[in-house]
């Protein structure tokens, strides 16, 4: 029987830096991790490494938050929260409101783009909730409300957003097309492709690999949909509910 809710794993061990890769001190995160490896398939991941910005650190505050068969992870944060949190939070619907868990902006954003259509229209339901933010925080006088780069996904599809009310976003990142990319680098490096599906694609943060040829950014205030290799990049506009 196939479990159409996704898995997630969350925590909240440090992180040890070394000159190669960043690994949770705890052992149980990757025996954990090991262990669903061994037993999973799929043709789609998230992965999320959280700094918190002024929120707890824990468990329920953890990315990705999951709503039925929607993933969501954020980069940013809504600025002056703390002061703009009580009336985001109300406009949330009654029916969606007990299944937020934690008390960050970031989740808080998911459940509005929830309540604003997310299910129905992903690009539709994002830009309400940015449009909505925006709004709220300017009425309260704060100049740049927003600042997001975000990865979505309903489980079929890979969906991504660079935006900022400032127009000075955090960068993102896309993989391009494998093949293009194994024409271009030199043969005694195509051996890193060797894994890799010629309709795989990768959204990232920050390119993690030594190869610049298989990186391309994402410009400001674009959205991103991704389905069966193919990228469609199209101008992000919020919308004011």
């Amino acid at each position: 029987m196939r479990i159409k809710t996704p898995l997630t794993r969350a925590g909240v061990s440090p992180l040890r830096k070394s000159r190669y890769h960043v690994r949770p001190v705890a052992y149980e995160v990757g025996a954990f991790l090991r262990d669903v490896c061994m037993h999973t398939r799929s043709h789609l991941f998230l992965a999320h490494v959280r700094a918190a910005t002024g929120t707890a650190i824990q468990q329920t505050n953890c990315h990705p938050f999951r709503h039925e068969n929607w993933l969501f992870m954020h980069n940013g944060a809504i600025r002056d929260f703390a002061r703009l949190h009580r009336r985001l939070l109300l406009e949330i619907d009654e029916e969606l409101f007990p299944y937020l868990m934690g008390g960050t902006d970031s989740e808080l954003m998911f459940f509005l783009a929830l309540h604003f259509g997310l299910a129905d229209n992903a690009y539709a339901g994002i830009a309400r909730m940015a449009g909505f933010i925006e709004r709220v925080g300017r009425d309260a006088g704060v100049e740049h409300p927003l600042q997001m780069t975000l990865g979505i996904s309903d489980g079929e599809g890979l969906f991504a957003c660079r935006y900022s009310s400032e127009k000075s976003t955090r960068t993102l990142h896309v993989s391009r097309d494998v093949n293009a990319i194994r024409d271009l680098v030199p043969i005694e490096r195509r051996h890193h492709f060797d894994r890799v599906a010629d309709d795989a694609r990768t959204i990232v943060s920050e390119p993690f690999s030594d190869l610049p040829e298989m990186w391309q950014t994402i410009p400001e205030s674009t959205w991103v949909s991704i389905e069966h290799g193919h990228i469609d990049c199209q101008d992000f506009v919020p919308v004011s509910p």
